[in-house]
Parts: C-alpha cells; structure tokens; sequence
C-alpha cells in the first residue's frame, strides 16, 4: 500500500499542490476516447464551418499552445505528452464545457451569450482545459474507486459494472451538468481558476476581464 501511495503521489503544475492519481492515465485516455466519441455520436458536433466553432477552435488552439509551452519548459511536458487536442461545439442550451483527458474539449452553444466575448471564452476554456491538465478528474475517480472496493481497477469496474464505471467517469468530470455547479472539490475548482488565468494570460488574453464574467454567470444562475 506505501508503494501504490507513494508511486500515486504527483505534484499540480504552477500550485504545487501534492495530489493522489491512483487510476493509470493510459486507463483514463482508454475511456475518455470511449466516452468522448459517444458523446458526440449522441450529439453531433457543429460543421467547422460555423463562426462559433471557428472562433472556439481559435480560442482552444492558443489556449493549448500555451500551456503546452510552458509545461515544457517548467519540467512538467509530462502532463500532456500524450494529449491529441480537440475542439468542438454542440448546439444545446445548457451553460456549459468541458475537457476529457487527452485534450477532448466540448463547449455548449449555451455558454456563448454569457461568454459574451473571447476573452471571457479563454477564461472558461482554460479553466476547463487546466482541470485536465491537474488532473482532477483522476483524483475523484481514484477517491470513487476507493469507494467501490480497495483493489479493483478501473478495468475491472468497467468490465464487471459497466455502467457504474461510466457514471463515475461523467461525474468526475462535469460532463451532463451546468457550469458553476460544482464536479469537482472547492480546492480544485479554485486551482482550475489559478492555472487558467496563467494560460490564458500567456495566450494572450487579459485575465482582468474575470470578475465581469462570474458576475454575468451569477445573474445567469439567478
């Protein structure tokens, strides 16, 4: 057990913050592929074409570049050594986005009328891509699979209960819900805020423009 602890311990690019990943990334990708290529099956993504998705992969693109520049040079590279970014864009209401592991990045059409601009699109993005990146997601699911039984790998949940493995995975990382309630612990959510204004900031996008942002979501969420 000391061994398993002491290989899962990791340490949270920029905070520093010591983190427990018990779950293989590789297990993690595996069904993040899975979940992610469901989704869109179920919900078709936007054509390319459309200025929403235009300006959402734009958006994503410098969003990536730079965290994946400044993980390189702050020994980090690890952390998205095996990411394939992606950046799509679903026609439903609900006010949200998300990042999968790998870099699998969906952003609601619902979430643009409170975005407003690109700035404030880069605020969400990098919070969604830095919980990714934190690897926050891993951490729930390694606390949720404490839970199921001490031993069991994800592997085996997702063979011997399927649907058990999927709805830890959804819930793990936000996916089904609304934007501002929370996935993920209150310390997670605040170290997604910290990474993301850094990558936006060194994306090129003002992180200043934050509090008029959350102030629109609070309005929007009544």
């Amino acid at each position: 057990m000391a061994i398993v602890l002491l290989l899962g311990c990791a340490k949270v690019p920029i905070t520093g913050r010591s983190q427990l990943n018990l779950m293989p990334e590789s297990e993690m990708m595996a069904m993040s592929l899975a979940e992610y290529h469901g989704f869109l099956d179920s919900i078709p993504p936007l054509p390319a074409s459309d200025p929403r998705v235009v300006m959402v992969r734009r958006v994503g693109q410098r969003l990536a570049a730079a965290a994946t520049t400044f993980l390189g040079e702050n020994n980090a590279a690890d952390r998205v050594a095996d990411f394939k970014w992606e950046f799509n864009v679903v026609d439903q209401s609900v006010v949200n986005a998300w990042c999968m592991p790998g870099g699998k990045v969906v952003v609601y059409t619902g979430l643009l009328p409170v975005t407003q601009d690109e700035a404030s699109l880069a605020l969400v993005m990098g919070h969604e891509i830095s919980h990714a990146i934190a690897r926050h997601g891993n951490e729930r699911m390694s606390q949720a699979m404490a839970v199921q039984g001490a031993g069991m790998t994800l592997q085996v949940l997702a063979s011997e209960k399927p649907s058990t493995a999927t709805n830890l995975f959804l819930q793990s990382f936000g996916i089904g819900s609304q934007l501002g309630l929370l996935a993920y612990s209150r310390k997670q959510e605040s170290e997604a805020d910290k990474l993301g204004l850094v990558f936006m900031a060194m994306a090129g996008y003002d992180p200043r423009i934050a509090p008029d942002f959350w102030q629109r979501m609070a309005a929007q969420a009544g």
